[in-house]
């Protein structure tokens, strides 16, 4: 994968817009004319780097940035208004890298009370049907790592039709890992759709004492909605979300898939590796089988 698609999919293009913003920041309350040009290109790819990102903003602070830059061109060309303006721009480059930091930080989770895990997946977890030789990173887990998998994986999943698979199966594992949305993404569902769905398969998982884990959806650029579909309901059902960046490595090695979505046989294990960086924390590492 391209460095540059790599950098704007895994969301790193926000911190670098921001970084951008900042030389902006400075350069507009500098002297010399050179820097207002600076400034002003600063400014426009800064933000061009941010909504390419398709980082899910809050609603709120989206409107605050809107602000803050209508104000900024017009400090501009107010010199007695160019340190203020200054001044709102990296107050919100601050609060803007402070809510996002926590999203790109591998999670934690508590130590579970079983040794057994439910994976919830489309075809980059079950692989691509009967055809598919590939041992798949649920069985890779099972094998390495000592642990009960239940994989209710299916070619083809959406949010919608897991409702219907999770309701045929008994869940009874302490953790719940959810790779999910990828083929609402690409398919026809809408963002409303894709929130109705999304939560109600996330209420129909959760009980006590069980902890959801959701893969966050590497997102092309200006697919701002489905982030934030992803982000509210996790918010809202205690769902711990994995940073995107860790399922878009696994996708963006030149041998890890089959035709750029689809797991190859290393990309399965590679795909098992990062799962299992999440999950060590919930399984003490002496319960684990020697290989």
């Amino acid at each position: 994968m391209n460095w540059i698609v790599y950098h704007i999919v895994s969301g790193h293009a926000f911190f670098t817009g921001l970084l951008l913003l900042t030389i902006s920041a400075y350069a507009s309350i500098q002297a010399r004319p050179i820097f207002a040009r600076v400034a002003a290109i600063s400014y426009v790819i800064g933000c061009l780097f941010m909504v390419a990102s398709s980082t899910p903003m809050p609603l709120g602070l989206v409107v605050l940035g809107t602000a803050i830059t209508v104000f900024w061109v017009t400090a501009r060309f107010k010199e007695n208004l160019r340190r203020r303006a200054c001044f709102y721009v990296c107050a919100f480059i601050a609060i803007a890298a402070i809510l996002e930091l926590p999203f790109h930080i591998r999670p934690t989770l508590k130590s579970a009370g079983s040794r057994s895990v439910t994976i919830i997946g489309d075809s980059a977890t079950a692989g691509m049907g009967r055809e598919d030789s590939s041992e798949t990173w649920p069985l890779i887990l099972a094998r390495k790592h000592n642990i009960k998998v239940q994989d209710i994986s299916h070619v083809g999943e959406t949010a919608g039709s897991a409702i219907a698979r999770v309701n045929k199966h008994s869940i009874t594992s302490p953790i719940v890992i959810i790779e999910i949305g990828g083929n609402d993404i690409l398919g026809s569902t809408s963002p409303r759709k894709f929130a109705r769905d999304l939560d109600t398969l996330l209420l129909q998982l959760s009980a006590e004492n069980r902890q959801l884990v959701m893969f966050e959806l590497p997102l092309p650029p200006f697919y701002h909605p489905f982030g934030r579909v992803q982000r509210t309901a996790a918010a809202k059902h205690n769902v711990t979300l994995i940073p995107k960046r860790v399922f878009l490595s696994v996708i963006a090695g030149n041998s890890s898939t089959l035709d750029s979505i689809h797991l190859s046989q290393s990309g399965h294990q590679l795909m098992a590796d990062s799962a299992w960086r999440i999950l060590v924390d919930a399984f003490p590492e002496n319960l684990e089988r020697d290989e």
